[in-house]
């Protein structure tokens, strides 16, 4: 009898060859763990903001110059007809510009 009261008393009571009682139906207790510890950091906690200045900067230029060629001769072409169309009504609205074309419309 001496071994059932010793399992149902729970604690730290020396038993079998581990020398600690394992605790209940379902514990996860167990040996203690012995070995190699180590620790990690993540590498967003360490410095989160290394490098970014310099990588903003070098990486805006790539994707710019990626960019660039489909980007501006759109913007390009736009700028020279809105110009040309701007100076073509303010010469059709002048008085030279009226008189040369005033009796076609």
């Amino acid at each position: 009898m001496r071994p059932t009261q010793v399992l149902r008393g729970g604690g730290d009571v020396p038993l079998g060859k581990y020398g600690s009682y394992i605790g209940p139906w379902g514990a996860t207790g167990g040996q203690k763990q012995r070995g190699i510890i180590t620790y990690g950091l993540s590498p967003n906690r360490q410095n989160p903001f290394a490098g970014a200045g310099h990588d903003a900067i070098f990486n805006t230029f790539r994707r710019f110059r990626s960019q660039v060629l489909y980007i501006a001769p759109p913007f390009i072409a736009a700028y020279y007809i809105m110009d040309w169309a701007t100076e073509r009504n303010q010469y059709l609205n002048s008085k030279a510009g009226r008189a040369e074309f005033g009796e076609e419309e």
